[in-house]
């Protein structure tokens, strides 16, 4: 049931969604179908760059104290011999860091903003910051991430995988300006946290900015959004996911805007790594995220095998 405040919100939204549509159901505007396609554009290369999501070819839980890592089916950790010697060395698991002991004769190089920097025997990984360092020698590059449990967990990719060099890119819905909509945000309160669980069923407590409001087919939407340096990150599922989009849900990036007046291009909703990759750990949408009404705009899903 609407309490007055809920409806007098609801009218004043529905009212600046009326404003904000004049255009829905004609060619969209070109200067932003130029905008949209660049952000499209910027959306694959997240996928396809060197050491993106679609080069990971494997994901490796990492035990406490010595791990062994190579080719050779006696490692803790067999890599592809098509990447890897039989044994690359050693990596040592302590409670705030991984180090890694190249075998003899072996040496990598640390990847600095993108490019492989000077080469190594040994180093102590960068496991907890963003992004999180890689290390890189021919095809193989690795990294280790420390989860919000603390255990760490070994991703390889392959610079030359199938899978990015053949990637057709992402599928999208045609724009629609009915859902380039005017919003309302209201904050929580500092420090605020809600759970997100993930892939794996596991929970961990985010901090929440807000909540977006906006009105869509006639309904009031409020979405909890998580703060990602001062902007938002929304997790949300809808009536299409599953039947068109990627079941589980999309993700939602909104830039907060400079002269305070908001606004959210559902657009710009797009599908998690885990639409791509198997050895990926994605969040999901928060019960509160889950909308009754079906947003056919954004990224599309075609169910794949990985």
């Amino acid at each position: 049931m609407h309490t007055p405040s809920t409806m007098r919100l609801l009218a004043a939204l529905c009212v600046l969604a009326a404003g904000g549509a004049a255009s829905a159901g004609t060619t969209p505007d070109p200067a932003y179908l130029d905008e949209l396609g660049k952000w499209r554009a910027r959306a694959n290369e997240s996928l396809t760059r060197e050491r993106g999501w679609l080069s990971i070819i494997m994901r490796d839980e990492l035990v406490p104290g010595v791990n062994r890592i190579g080719s050779a089916p006696g490692n803790d950790v067999v890599l592809p011999k098509t990447m890897a010697p039989a044994h690359l060395g050693t990596i040592v698991v302590e409670k705030d860091k991984a180090r890694l002991t190249l075998a003899p004769g072996q040496k990598m190089r640390a990847v600095v903003k993108g490019d492989a920097g000077e080469e190594f025997t040994a180093r102590d990984l960068v496991t907890g910051a963003e992004p999180v360092e890689w290390v890189t020698a021919g095809r193989l590059s690795l990294q280790i991430v420390k989860r919000e449990d603390g255990k760490f967990v070994l991703r390889a990719a392959d610079r030359e995988s199938p899978r990015r060099k053949n990637f057709a890119g992402r599928l999208w819905y045609e724009p629609n300006t009915d859902y380039k909509l005017p919003a309302r945000f209201v904050p929580h309160a500092v420090g605020a946290t809600i759970p997100i669980a993930n892939v794996r069923g596991e929970i961990s407590y985010e901090k929440v900015a807000g909540s977006l409001e906006f009105a869509l087919n006639g309904q009031k939407i409020s979405l909890d959004a998580l703060d990602d340096d001062g902007n938002l990150f929304i997790i949300f599922r809808d009536g299409t996911s599953g039947n068109g989009t990627y079941p589980p849900g999309r993700f939602l990036y909104v830039e907060r805007p400079k002269d305070g007046v908001w606004s959210v291009d559902l657009n710009k909703a797009f599908n998690p790594p885990c639409a791509f990759s198997a050895f990926t750990t994605c969040p999901l949408p928060p019960p509160q995220n889950w909308l009754k009404t079906s947003v056919p705009v954004g990224e599309r899903y075609i169910e794949k095998k990985f």
